[in-house]
């Protein structure tokens, strides 16, 4: 868990009654909906388990219990981020205003405005990962307020086979590097396009030259630090640069391809038994579901077990049949007739309804771009089909991206990101859970440069020490909501036991403290990050560990983890199966004893452990743990 915060005892009155099933969940306009708890010490005082058998009870009802002041931020980005297309787009020349948009949204230079200006909406880092849903409170951004400064860390994907990208200091290249990549965006939107080809009246298209340095520089900073180039969700928007480079058909073609290629990834990305839980937490979530009888639904039998229910689980399959089945005839058999129009609105309304309820992570502008693009590529342009490529080169330039990618991703999940392989939000990732020494946290913050405190902090600075401290808790309970927060309470368990003294926090919170940027990329925040971290701050063994738990191979039913040591390395690897996953409820049921399987430990490992069952020393244990078992 995030820190039980020390903090004096305070009472307030408990409800007297308890809430029917059909009673509409209350939304306060600026405090968050927290669970019912008079005596906050007392509450500290609790074992993780307990905690989290109140807090995971409270997320059916409530879900992260958003104020509705939260919501109104999102519909405010969503109107920058239409407002900022629409300003871009209105001001080419050859086309008219804003009020004239019947007449140019389906001009291909239009499209090309929108790829651009959501790429560098995203690099920003007003897009995904943005404010108080993924824990950024105050300021509500990171990205640019970090990757611009020199010093802070950076993570290379392959520091050892690609020269000169080395080390974990951004250096001032770097930053000039994020700087070409900025204003490289900003020279392509404010382009008059003018290039006259068949098919593309009007203002005509981009000449493909003025995106170079925007292909380029964001190409070698992503060689020499991965967050920024995810954070562009390169795998999408810098791919279709290159797309402007073919001949006007061939580029709806180009485009209407990789949108395929992102439906089909979600769905394969689906095929577990993961998705589910993913469902079931993003309904308790939704803003719009205010009836508690609806999101009990998603649950077998709350209060006592909460695991989906046949409801999500026959959401998930319409989900996932959804994007498998429409896109296909879209792509493939859509020629712009009232069938391609029925697909195209039942997408819409698809997509829609992922937008409305506001999911964690928010990839809100992602489905805005979505729904724009089913009307662009299949509604303005529906009849120009697949079937009528002229050049092959596309396909060269975009199935290694588009299938080798996501093929290799979900076979070794370990050696792909998640956004490249495609396995969008399906409840598969890698995530990570830190663990710390108070002293070791604290030192932690104060060594770092970073763009924004710790998120308790930044709560504590809002509110007060208990809603900050129950705030946390709610994070960590959607977390263990999910199939494998179910593996994490055990994970955790295993290495510190309950020992009050360990501060517990999600990977994905430290990830957008120290990197800038987080979005369910368990990669941001594994045992590179803790190197990196490490480096600055020199921890004694035992003042940090950290579990990592790698996504699920679509081959195999397990999932493998890894426990390090800041200053010690690793310290033991293994297997949990997804079986023992579903078996569970959210909350730590049986200690250390959560079965493991072809575990190995290391050198370190082994002495590690073995002066964690004797007494304890200061500053030598993160924890306890058991035998390994196998």
């Amino acid at each position: 868990m995030i820190p039980a915060l020390r903090v004096p005892a305070t009472t307030h009155p408990r409800r007297s009654s308890t809430p029917h099933n059909n009673e509409v969940v209350p939304m306060a306009l600026l405090k968050p909906t927290l669970p019912d708890v008079p005596d906050i010490t007392e509450w500290q005082q609790r074992s993780r388990s307990e905690r989290l058998q109140v807090l995971t009870r409270h997320w059916v009802d409530h879900g992260f219990g958003s104020p509705v002041l939260v919501y109104s931020f999102y519909l405010l980005k969503l109107v920058i981020y239409v407002g900022g297309a629409l300003t871009f787009v209105a001001a080419t020349p050859g086309i008219g205003g804003v009020g004239d948009i019947a007449s140019w949204w389906d001009q291909g230079i239009v499209y090309q405005k929108l790829i651009v200006w959501t790429l560098l909406y995203e690099v920003i880092g007003l897009g995904c990962g943005s404010g108080p849903l993924t824990s950024r409170f105050f300021p509500p951004i990171g990205s640019i307020l970090y990757w611009l400064r020199p010093g802070t860390i950076r993570l290379p994907p392959w520091p050892t086979r690609v020269p000169l990208t080395k080390g974990s200091r951004r250096t001032i290249v770097d930053v000039a590097l994020y700087l070409v990549v900025l204003l490289g965006a900003m020279y392509a939107l404010l382009q008059p396009g003018g290039m006259a080809v068949a098919g593309a009246e009007g203002a005509g298209l981009l000449d493909p030259l003025t995106v170079v340095p925007l292909i380029v520089a964001l190409a070698v900073l992503g060689l020499r630090d991965k967050t920024i180039f995810l954070a562009a969700r390169g795998e999408q928007y810098w791919l279709s640069l290159f797309i402007f480079f073919f001949a006007y058909g061939d580029q709806l073609i180009g485009f209407k391809l990789v949108m395929l290629a992102l439906w089909w990834g979600a769905a394969t990305s689906k095929l577990n038994h993961h998705f589910p839980y993913v469902v079931a937490v993003m309904m308790s979530n939704a803003p719009l579901i205010r009836f508690r009888a609806i999101k009990r639904l998603m649950y077998r039998d709350y209060p006592k077990d909460l695991r989906p229910s046949w409801v999500p689980t026959m959401l998930a399959h319409v989900g996932t049949a959804t994007e498998y089945g429409v896109p296909l005839f879209l792509v493939f058999f859509g020629d712009g007739d009232i069938l391609t129009w029925v697909a195209l609105i039942y997408m819409v309304l698809f997509h829609l309804h992922i937008l409305s309820t506001i999911p964690m992570g928010v990839p809100l502008e992602w489905n805005v771009f979505f729904i724009f693009s089913l009307f662009y590529l299949f509604g303005a342009h529906g009849t120009h089909t697949v079937w009528q490529l002229h050049n092959p080169w596309l396909l060269a330039v975009l199935l290694p991206s588009l299938v080798v990618l996501p093929l290799l991703g979900n076979v070794r999940p370990d050696l792909v990101s998640f956004l490249p392989a495609m396995r969008y939000y399906a409840g598969n990732w890698a995530t990570s859970s830190w663990m710390f020494r108070p002293a070791a946290l604290a030192r932690m913050a104060e060594v770092l440069t970073t763009s924004c405190a710790l998120p308790t902090e930044q709560l504590t600075r809002l509110y007060d020490a208990r809603t900050a401290a129950l705030m946390a808790g709610k994070v960590q309970s959607w977390r263990a909501m999910h199939s494998h927060g179910r593996a994490h309470n055990g994970l955790v368990d295993r290495v510190a036991g309950d020992d009050p003294d360990v501060i517990v926090i999600d990977g994905e919170l430290i990830a957008g403290f120290a990197i800038g940027w987080n979005f369910g990329e368990g990669h941001l925040h594994d045992d590179q990050l803790l190197r990196a971290i490490q480096e600055r701050c020199g921890f004694l063994p035992g003042d940090v560990r950290i579990v990592t738990l790698e996504g699920q191979p679509i081959q195999r039913q397990d999932q493998h983890y890894e426990i390090h040591d800041a200053a010690l390395g690793l310290l033991e690897t293994g297997t949990v199966t997804v079986a023992e996953m579903r078996a569970r409820q959210p909350w730590p049921t049986d200690g250390r004893n959560y079965p493991v399987h072809e575990v190995h430990r290391t050198e370190a490992g082994n002495a590690a452990f073995a002066a964690a069952a004797s007494p304890q020393r200061p500053g030598t244990s993160a924890g306890a743990t058991p035998a390994a078992t196998s």
